[in-house]
């Protein structure tokens, strides 16, 4: 049976289940932004314990880079430049994923002459990315266990080094800056030098000295686990932090609503009695 358009207001029964469809959304909401917020505590502390776990490696490479200094970038390494995008299976965040995705993409059209690959961590970054880069995305890791664990990382950083001829490996993730404010990040890790001038670590002495490429080639993979580690912390914290600010949009948007439909049926309701007591009105006066 097809539907009749009809251009009269709504009915107060109409205008009741909104409102009592809108209570309900409002209470949900208002329960994921207390979760969110239980959550991102835990979050902060992993994150803190993170920084100090990942303290070394300042020492061995670039500082994180915000996407939007992109162009400050000089090049990429030679041979196989593999990107981890950071996100997560879950949504209901805001655009704390999509601001990942579009970096990656920025990265991509900014060397397009460069051979890179895309490694998606999430549903939400495969989704995204898959349209955005197109055959770029070489891996997915979707149906992730929360929190993040350095586990999580090692995997990650063997499927980076599966690729052949691995230049540089960058991690875009979210670096959280406060409970409102996040930052879309590049963190750059270049492959160790084992020669000449710019030696990786040639202050140390390696025992026995033939060992010492031995030694620098598992630090290196010990490396790049951290620093994807480092970023799955960052990256959960801002999601939490993001998640919580669009539940209180969202509950806020949601009491402003039942506010005006409130309003609206009160109206409605207003108009009904005026017009069934002018009918009585009327009917009294005709038997008159």
């Amino acid at each position: 049976m097809r539907r009749i358009a009809r251009r009269t207001f709504a009915t107060e029964k109409e205008i009741a289940m909104r409102i009592s469809a809108t209570k309900n959304i409002k209470k949900i909401t208002s329960s994921m932004k207390m979760v969110s917020a239980s959550k991102l505590r835990g979050d902060q502390n992993r994150l803190d314990a993170a920084k100090h776990f990942s303290a070394w490696t300042s020492t061995l490479g670039a500082p994180s880079t915000p996407f939007e200094s992109l162009k400050s970038i000089d090049g990429l390494a030679p041979g196989k430049n593999v990107v981890v995008a950071i996100t997560s299976d879950k949504g209901l965040c805001g655009g704390v994923h999509s601001a990942v995705c579009r970096g990656v993409r920025s990265l991509v059209n900014a060397f397009s002459d460069a051979d890179i690959a895309v490694i998606a961590v999430g549903e939400k970054g495969r989704t995204q990315l898959r349209r955005m880069v197109g055959p770029k995305l070489d891996v997915a890791l979707t149906d992730l266990s929360m929190p993040f664990s350095f586990a999580l990382a090692a995997q990650i950083a063997e499927k980076a080094f599966e690729h052949e001829n691995v230049g540089a490996i960058l991690v875009a993730y979210n670096q959280f800056k406060s409970a409102i404010s996040y930052i879309p990040t590049l963190t750059t890790i270049t492959p160790f030098t084992l020669a000449g001038e710019n030696e990786t670590l040639q202050t140390y002495d390696f025992d026995p000295p033939e060992a010492k490429d031995t030694v620098l080639d598992n630090l290196y993979e010990y490396y790049v686990a951290a620093e994807i580690f480092y970023g799955l912390c960052e990256a959960a914290t801002s999601e939490q932090s993001s998640r919580m600010q669009a539940m209180e949009n969202a509950s806020k948007n949601a009491g402003e609503l039942i506010d005006k439909l409130t309003l609206l049926y009160n109206r409605a309701r207003q108009a009904r009695i005026t017009t069934e007591l002018i009918e009585i009105i009327s009917g009294a006066s005709a038997l008159d």
